[in-house]
């Protein structure tokens, strides 16, 4: 099953792009304080993670057909049909711009090549770690860690449970402290969590 994922074309794509960000970085690093940009990076994506799972990949269906398309490829598809390992990965064409556009973002803000590459390093690793926790949440693997089994059971309630909570798929810190988090028992099996189209 691990090869199945790291041998993933898009997961070749962003270790790939991991390697080159964290090379850029060593070559421009001249300070241990820029190592610190890398932990931001991770952070910033684990806020980026819940919200764009909560108000982007759940907002309400866009009418032009186009849109729909590209909400229906990004997620809604993906809860259409859990288990399929097409659905289960972000496209390149919708997190490579992303990565691009917060590059440019950061680098416009701090002027430093050391601190951009570092934090979109850890920006990619984190989306890697991401993409296994989430892949392994849906494929037939069961974790080695408590912790990954817990997630693993969080995430699945959102999938059959209710699609309104259980946002973080790598952490349920954001869910926590902002009200989407429930104990399972004490939350209505939603009618839409398979079908985001209906919400």
């Amino acid at each position: 099953m691990k090869k199945e994922f790291w041998f993933y074309p898009d997961i070749i794509c962003l270790s790939l792009l991991f390697i080159g960000s964290f090379f850029f970085f060593l070559t421009f690093a001249t300070s241990w304080t820029q190592w610190l940009s890398i932990l931001i990076g991770m952070v910033t994506y684990t806020l980026g993670e819940y919200l764009t799972h909560r108000f982007v990949f759940h907002m309400k269906p866009p009418k032009h057909p186009f849109f729909l398309k590209l909400m229906k490829r990004v997620h809604y598809d993906h809860h259409v049909k859990p288990k399929d390992l097409h659905l289960l990965f972000l496209p390149l064409w919708y997190s490579v711009p992303n990565i691009v556009v917060v590059a440019i973002l950061v680098f416009f803000i701090t002027g430093n090549l050391a601190v951009t590459s570092g934090f979109i390093s850890g920006v990619v690793i984190f989306i890697i770690y991401y993409e296994y926790t989430h892949y392994v949440a849906h494929r037939p693997i069961n974790p080695k860690t408590p912790w990954g089994k817990w997630m693993k059971k969080v995430h699945l309630w959102h999938h059959y449970k209710n699609e309104q909570y259980w946002y973080g798929v790598t952490s349920p810190i954001y869910d926590y402290a902002l009200g989407t988090f429930k104990d399972q028992k004490d939350v209505e099996k939603s009618a839409t969590a398979r079908d985001l189209e209906k919400e």
